[in-house]
């Protein structure tokens, strides 16, 4: 299901690995689920997951997630009346801030 390859061995350093430490991997995970990452962010994360076991299964974890998510509400609209809830909340809070 990914496009990484799973690592060999276990990573001796759970921190950084190269250009990029594991926070940032876990805080950038989705942009590169999403296709929202540059081409080389996406080789610095990429260079990570191969590295990093643990990064790598958060990583597949998120993508059988947005997986599923995908798969669930395929095609699926909301109700006109939670929609119409919804608008009717959005102009209360703009209302609301933008007072005096």
């Amino acid at each position: 299901m990914s496009e990484f390859s799973e690592p060999a061995a276990p990573c001796p350093n759970d921190d950084a690995h190269g250009d990029i430490g594991c926070a940032q991997v876990i805080a950038e995970v989705w942009t590169l689920l999403d296709g929202e990452c540059t081409p080389e962010n996406k080789e610095k994360l990429r260079r990570h997951l191969e590295a990093c076991p643990g990064c790598f299964k958060h990583y597949g974890l998120e993508e059988r997630i947005k997986a599923l998510i995908a798969a669930k509400c395929k095609g699926e609209k909301a109700p006109e009346g939670l929609k119409e809830r919804l608008r009717l909340e959005i102009r209360r809070t703009t209302i609301i801030r933008g007072g005096p």
